[in-house]
């Protein structure tokens, strides 16, 4: 897993998003970062979808916290949100930073992505407090 650093590549167009993408959100809670949620939306020009739509998307964003369950939990949920993703979406695990409260460690992340027929391909400072992991299937989304 490769970690991005560009400066060029600043706000919530690093995520890869682009106009017009269904983007469905897993893991909503009141300690998210509003700003890259609104961000993100400016980025597709539509809301984030929530959990329970039921269409196809292009990609998704998962925040996940340790209290929110183990490795195992994590992999039923990056399956749940793969299952609908068009076939070059990508899934970004959203985690609070190294040493907050809540931080996931990467080979957690991992494990998990693994076992649900995922790859970690790169992170990034995602937002104040948060990091970004982002997952594709195996021989897409790179």
């Amino acid at each position: 897993m490769t970690a991005t650093t560009d400066p060029a590549a600043s706000g919530a167009g690093r995520f890869g998003f682009s106009k017009d993408q269904v983007i469905q959100e897993w893991g909503f809670d009141d300690d998210v970062d509003h700003a890259l949620r609104d961000e993100l939306a400016d980025v597709v020009g539509v809301e984030l979808v929530d959990e329970d739509y039921g269409d196809v998307t292009d990609s998704a964003i998962v925040w996940w916290r340790k209290d929110d369950g183990d490795a195992t939990d994590l992999e039923d949920l990056l399956v749940d949100a793969a299952s609908t993703l068009e076939d070059s979406g990508l899934i970004w695990v959203l985690v609070p930073k190294m040493g907050s409260a809540g931080h996931v460690p990467a080979a957690e992340i991992g494990e998990a992505a693994r076992t649900a027929g995922l790859q970690p391909t790169t992170s990034l400072a995602a937002a104040p407090g948060w990091l970004g992991v982002r997952l594709s299937a195996p021989g897409r989304g790179r």
